[in-house]
C-alpha cells in the first residue's frame, strides 16, 4: 500500500509528460499518436523508463561515509592486554614495598659504635681511674683476692674502649703480695695489657681506703669509678666526674656530678 502511494508522484510526472511530448509531436509531426507504429510506441516508453530510472536515482540517500580509518599511533587491544601482562600486580607491590624501605633506610638513624658511646659517655675525659673490686673483678672484698682474682668476662670490651680514648688507672686495696699478684696475672690472662693500651705500671695497689684516695686526688682524673659510696662522698668535692657502681642498688645520688648503674658496661649500655 505504501509502495502505491510513493509511486503516485511518478506516475503524475509521466503522465505529464506523455502529455507534454505528444503536444509537441503533434505540432512537429501532423501525425496522430493513434497512427504511431510499433517502433514509435517502443520508443516513447524506452524514453519513459529512463525517465523512471533518473528520477529514482535522484531520490535515492547519499552514498553512506567510509568509516574513520585507525589511527597509527592507537593501541590494539591486543598490545594493551600485552602489555597489561608486562606488569602484573605483584611487581607493582613489591617495587612499592622496595621504594617504602629504602626511604626508611635512609632516614634510620646510625646506631653509634660502642666506642663512640664510651667517649660521649665520659664527655672526651682524658684520664680515668676505676677500682677493682665489684668493677673489673667479680670479687668484691680484699679477703677474696687472697684465694683468687676473676676478670668479668662482660667488662672486657668496655675497659677496653676506655684504654683506647683515655688514660687509665686501676687501683685496689690488697692484704698481701700475693693477692696483687693474683690480680695482675688475671688482668694479664685477660689480654688487658697485650690488646689495651693499658700497662702494668697503671695498675696501684695499697694496704687502706685512705691510701686509695689519695692516689685517686693526686692523679686528678676527670672520671672515677667506685664501688664504695663513702669513698664516692669524699671524692665528690675534688674530682669532676663519678661513677658508683651499685649492684642491686638503683637510688640516684643528689650530686649533679655523681652518676650511679648495677655495672660497668650497664651504664655504656653493654649490660
Amino acid at each position: 500500500m505504501s509502495d502505491e502511494h510513493s509511486n503516485e508522484p511518478l506516475l503524475q510526472l509521466i503522465k505529464k509528460f506523455g502529455g507534454y511530448l505528444s503536444l509537441k509531436m503533434s505540432k512537429l509531426f501532423p501525425i496522430s499518436l493513434r497512427n504511431l507504429d510499433s517502433h514509435s510506441v517502443g520508443a516513447v516508453a524506452g524514453l519513459a523508463v529512463a525517465i523512471l530510472f533518473t528520477w529514482r536515482f535522484l531520490r535515492s540517500p547519499s552514498t553512506p561515509r567510509r568509516p574513520p580509518k585507525r589511527q597509527a599511533n592507537a593501541p590494539s587491544s591486543s598490545s594493551i592486554s600485552s602489555n597489561a601482562n608486562l606488569t602484573p600486580s605483584g611487581l607493582e607491590s613489591y617495587l612499592e614495598d622496595s621504594q617504602t624501605q629504602d626511604v626508611d633506610d635512609f632516614f634510620q638513624p646510625v646506631r653509634p659504635t660502642l666506642g663512640q658511646v664510651v667517649r660521649q659517655r665520659l664527655s672526651e675525659g682524658r684520664k680515668v681511674t676505676c677500682r677493682l673490686l665489684g668493677v673489673i673483678l667479680e670479687e668484691t672484698t680484699p679477703e677474696e683476692l687472697q684465694k683468687h682474682a676473676t676478670v668479668k668476662s662482660s667488662v672486657l670490651e668496655v675497659l677496653l674502649e676506655i684504654t683506647k680514648c683515655c688514660d687509665l688507672y686501676l687501683m685496689e686495696r690488697v692484704l698481701d703480695d700475693e693477692s696483687e699478684k693474683r690480680v695482675v696475672l688475671a688482668l694479664e690472662d685477660a689480654g688487658v695489657f697485650t690488646s689495651g693500651g693499658l700497662v702494668k705500671d697503671k695498675v696501684l695497689f695499697c694496704s687502706t681506703e685512705i691510701g686509695r684516695t689519695s692516689f685517686v686526688r693526686q692523679l686528678e682524673p676527670d672520671w672515677h669509678m667506685e664501688s664504695n659510696i663513702e669513698v664516692v662522698t669524699q671524692l665528690s668535692r675534688f674530682i669532676k666526674y663519678q661513677l658508683h657502681i651499685a649492684p642491686g642498688r638503683t637510688e640516684r645520688t643528689s650530686s649533679a656530678n655523681i652518676f650511679s648503674s648495677l655495672s660497668l658496661e650497664q651504664f655504656f649500655g653493654c649490660g
